[in-house]
């Protein structure tokens, strides 16, 4: 299908709805959503960003900023999703628990408001990965409109740049918490000193990164072909030296590379029984 035709297809979509509230947390997926809602609604769109220890601090400046030059209305609501022991404790559905936290905010605040859907950024590439928050989602009614018109990843990036978004190429930036293998405790110390890692690395210059944290070690990941550059340049030293100030005792590098959703290849492994 045409990508123009998906687009109108979405813009459609929203048109049926009349009003809608968008959850957006100011990453791609979701932007896409809150541009095309806001374009054909106009002020009958909302977006709403949750803020939580999960959420760098940057990246709620960001989606403020974003929504501001989309002109869209933007709103920011706390959830507390570490209040939560089932959601803490880390268990394969962690997900689960945070996005059962976050419609069971976002839902009753789009009744208030007189806006008769919520919808999200899934797109129809996360329907075939493991993603247990979009079950969460569905059964407190939320639409995910890039995934109804069949939008995958590298299409919402094609139209992201298509509508003019000079955020379109913005590396994903899931919550911090997927930072951790399943089973380990997370905690706000352990989620504040990973997005401090994370943040030391974006101000070399790095943007496709993750900073893995298990129990008291580091693990940078990079793309593969940016690994030699940066054990060449980087200042190592002072690098150890920072995250040690943040708690880490080890940091190490990942020699396979960055890949998103690492952590879930130990599901992977299990289902085969390897």
């Amino acid at each position: 299908m045409e990508l123009t035709t998906k687009l109108e297809q979405l813009r459609n979509l929203f048109a049926e709805m009349d009003r809608a509230l968008i959850a957006y947390s100011g990453g791609i997926d979701s932007t896409l959503v809150a541009k095309v809602a806001y374009d054909v609604l106009g002020e009958r769109a909302l977006a709403v960003t949750a803020e939580s220890p999960s959420l760098l601090p940057e990246d709620l400046e960001d989606a403020r900023i974003q929504a501001a030059e989309m002109g869209i209305a933007h709103e920011v609501v706390q959830t507390h999703e570490m209040e939560n022991p089932n959601y803490t404790a880390n268990p394969v559905n962690r997900c689960y628990f945070c996005k059962s936290e976050l419609h069971d905010t976002l839902k009753p605040l789009a009744l208030e408001r007189g806006y008769p859907y919520v919808v999200d950024g899934v797109n129809a590439d996360d329907l075939s990965d493991y993603r247990p928050g979009i079950q969460a989602a569905k059964e407190r009614g939320a639409r995910s409109p890039l995934a109804e018109v069949g939008i995958t990843k590298l299409e919402v990036r094609e139209l992201a740049r298509l509508l003019g978004l000079p955020w379109w190429d913005k590396p994903a930036q899931p919550c911090l918490s997927s930072r951790f293998p399943y089973g380990e405790e997370i905690t706000v110390a352990k989620l504040q000193r990973v997005g401090r890692a994370e943040r030391y690395l974006r101000n070399l210059g790095l943007k496709n990164l993750r900073v893995r944290s298990e129990a008291d070690t580091a693990r940078i990941e990079l793309p593969a072909e940016q690994i030699k550059e940066f054990v060449l340049s980087a200042d190592l030293p002072s690098l150890v030296a920072a995250f040690q100030s943040y708690g880490f005792i080890y940091v190490t590098l990942d020699l396979e590379g960055y890949r998103s959703g690492k952590l879930n290849q130990v599901l992977q492994l299990a289902a085969t029984g390897a």
